[in-house]
C-alpha cells in the first residue's frame, strides 16, 4: 500500500511495530506544535514521560497487521518520518473515548500531523488516501474525526477531503468553554 508523491517522495506507507522509537519522535514532535493545543488531547510534558513499552505497545497495535488500529507515516528520503495519521476502528455497540456510544462500525482519524516544512505538499491528502482506503478496505462503513472549533485550517482540509459536520460536539472537560466538532465521510 505504498503511495508516491511529488516524484517518488516522500512514500506512505503502515508502520512496523519494531518502529516504536520512531513513533514516540514523530508523536514528541507534533506535541511541541504550535497548534498541538488545538490539534492533540495529550500534552507533550505527559507524553514524554512514557515508559519505552507504552510506545512499543503503542506500535505493535497501529502497526502492519494489526486490525483495531492503522498508523501511516510518510517517509522522505533518508528514512526521516515527515507525516502520520492514525485510523482506530470502532465497533458498534461501544463506547468511545468522549462516552458517545458507537452505533456502526466506524473508523475514528487520530494523531494527524505534518511537519511544517512538508505542509502545503499535498502529504496530508495522501495520508488521508491510504487511511481510508484501508479503513474502506476493511469494510468501514464511515470514518469520523474529532477537530477543535477554532481549528480553521484543519477544519478546511477535512472538507476539501470529503469530510463533513455531523451536528455532534464534543465539550471539552479540561477547557470549560471549549468544544471539538465531529467531521464525518460516508463509504461511497
Amino acid at each position: 500500500m505504498d503511495s508516491l508523491i511529488s516524484g517518488g517522495d516522500p512514500v506512505v506507507r503502515p508502520i512496523r511495530a519494531e518502529e516504536w522509537r520512531a513513533v514516540r519522535e514523530l508523536r514528541l514532535a507534533s506535541l511541541r506544535d504550535p497548534l498541538a493545543h488545538l490539534a492533540f488531547l495529550e500534552t507533550y510534558e505527559n507524553a514524554v514521560e512514557r515508559p519505552d513499552s507504552f510506545w512499543q505497545e503503542r506500535a505493535a497495535g497501529s502497526g502492519e497487521g494489526a486490525s483495531g488500529a492503522r498508523q501511516f507515516v510518510a517517509e522522505a528520503a533518508g528514512g526521516r518520518w515527515v507525516g502520520t495519521a492514525t485510523v482506530l476502528v470502532e465497533e458498534a455497540g461501544t463506547t468511545d473515548w468522549a462516552g458517545f456510544p458507537v452505533e456502526r462500525r466506524q473508523g475514528h482519524v487520530v494523531g494527524v500531523y505534518v511537519r511544517p516544512e512538508h505542509r502545503g505538499t499535498g502529504l496530508t491528502k495522501a495520508l488521508f488516501d491510504a487511511a481510508l482506503e484501508w479503513a474502506w478496505g476493511i469494510g468501514l462503513e464511515r470514518v469520523r474525526l474529532i477537530v477543535h472549533e477554532d481549528n480553521r485550517r484543519a477544519q478546511a482540509f477535512y472538507r476539501k477531503v470529503g469530510f463533513v459536520p455531523s451536528g455532534v460536539t464534543v465539550p471539552l472537560g479540561d477547557a470549560p468553554g471549549e468544544s471539538e466538532l465531529e467531521f464525518v465521510l460516508e463509504r461511497l
